[in-house]
């Protein structure tokens, strides 16, 4: 947030840690990016944003701000981290990022903030949707991830077809200028490897 601009206490952030990614051969949550842990830069972004940061399931760093939450019982998946985070969100609005974002930015997430009111706030590129960097109402989705859950239908792209789903694009967010690499997600060594190749570390 810019100097002397008080932290958001109507939306809340939270970081959804997982675990070990069986892609990448290690839990990314530990990777580095310029010098600094994925989670402990995301952390300190939502941080810096949010008068309500959520560190949810994983094992966060040390030096991660925010409060700790684990993930409720269910299989491990994206859709059981969105309801632990919706289930310990003090807010109406929950803007959810995963920890495989290393560029993520202030800017595009100051943005969601800003998007008039939706079930799910989502921006979308050519790659497709990203809704593991998107506000969420917490009234109407996390009953509706809940059933999902429970049924085993664990799909994202599914529970975004259940509710007012609004897709904006980077431009649309005022981002044309980064484009889509604040949403480039990393999944491989390969990729971190391409990545760090493109940014010059």
């Amino acid at each position: 947030m810019p100097v002397g601009v008080s932290r958001l206490g109507n939306v809340t952030g939270a970081l959804l840690l997982g675990g070990p990614s069986t892609r990448m051969g290690r839990d990314k949550t530990h990777l580095e990016w310029d010098g600094e842990r994925w989670s402990t830069r995301a952390a300190r972004m939502l941080d810096g944003i949010f008068e309500e940061t959520l560190l949810v399931g994983g094992a966060p760093e040390a030096g991660a701000p925010g409060l700790r939450v684990a993930d409720p019982e269910g299989p491990q998946c994206a859709l059981l981290g969105l309801v632990g985070a919706l289930e310990a969100a003090s807010n109406e609005r929950v803007l959810v990022i995963a920890t495989d974002l290393p560029l993520l930015c202030v800017d595009l997430l100051l943005a969601l903030t800003t998007w008039p009111e939706h079930d799910a706030v989502v921006p979308s590129d050519p790659e497709g949707d990203h809704p593991l960097c998107a506000i969420y109402r917490r009234d109407v989705v996390l009953p509706i991830a809940r059933d999902q859950l429970a049924g085993t239908r664990l799909s994202l792209k599914a529970l975004l077809d259940r509710v007012d789903t609004v897709r904006v694009s980077p431009e649309g967010l005022g981002l044309g200028d980064l484009g889509s690499l604040p949403l480039t997600n990393v999944n491989t060594p390969d990729e971190l490897s391409g990545l760090a190749r493109e940014a010059g570390t």
